[in-house]
């Protein structure tokens, strides 16, 4: 298991940030992604990465404007990931924590990076979309 944890500050209220975050209809944000499919009214959503390659969501905590979290799946991982917002005066506090297990053993010392990496790009994907 692999456990990776991000925070910044984002100059937005906190409401701007949830609804970005979790309005899964409008990824046009996103560097890292083509296209998100919203499944069972909601509840679950596969994520396509630019090349196609595709993860399964499933929401196990929806509590605007504080609480997101799912779980996720793929060929070569599964996971857990959390999101809290706090209200710091005119700004946003944001703590993302992606907990995954990697399911191939060549990947393994690869994950905590990777993990890194794309948690580093959301957000600052998500600091370009809301400070602008």
């Amino acid at each position: 298991m692999t456990l990776s944890t991000i925070e910044v500050m984002i100059d937005a209220k906190i409401e701007d940030v949830w609804q970005v975050v979790t309005q899964l209809e409008n990824v046009t944000w996103r560097s890292d992604i083509s296209r998100i499919e919203v499944l069972n009214e909601g509840t679950e959503f596969v994520e396509y990465i630019m090349d196609g390659y595709p993860t399964h969501f499933t929401i196990t905590e929806f509590h605007p404007p504080t609480d997101y979290a799912f779980t996720m799946n793929n060929d070569n991982m599964s996971g857990k990931w959390r999101g809290t917002l706090t209200k710091r005066g005119e700004q946003t506090q944001a703590v993302f924590t992606e907990e995954v297990y990697a399911k191939k053993l060549f990947l393994k010392p690869f994950v905590k990076r990777y993990l890194a990496k794309q948690q580093k790009q959301y957000m600052q994907d998500l600091k370009k979309h809301l400070e602008k």
